[in-house]
């Protein structure tokens, strides 16, 4: 999986590294299309330090992924998770 520049805007910041991002989507909690764009993946998964991050992939046509965002998870992904525990019971 290669890592766009636009992903590590947060690297500075917010303290994720690459490593931290591939360890997200290895680890994925989730994994589904990023809402509107069924070409776009979004990852939700623990950092290194167990953090969660919302990480977003382009599909590229012959499978592989290249990760265009990484930050922190925000609150509005949350309900994603709790469907996953929810199924879980």
């Amino acid at each position: 999986m290669d890592i766009a520049d636009s992903a590590r805007r947060h690297q500075e910041d917010e303290g994720i590294d690459d490593a931290d991002i591939h360890h997200a989507v290895a680890h994925a909690l989730y994994v589904g299309d990023d809402g509107d764009d069924p070409d776009k993946a979004l990852y939700l998964g623990p950092d290194l330090s167990a953090r969660l991050l919302e990480v977003v992939a382009v599909v590229r046509e012959d499978g592989s992924e290249v990760v265009i965002h990484a930050m922190k998870m925000r609150t509005k992904y949350e309900p994603l998770l709790r469907e996953i525990g929810d199924a879980d019971a």
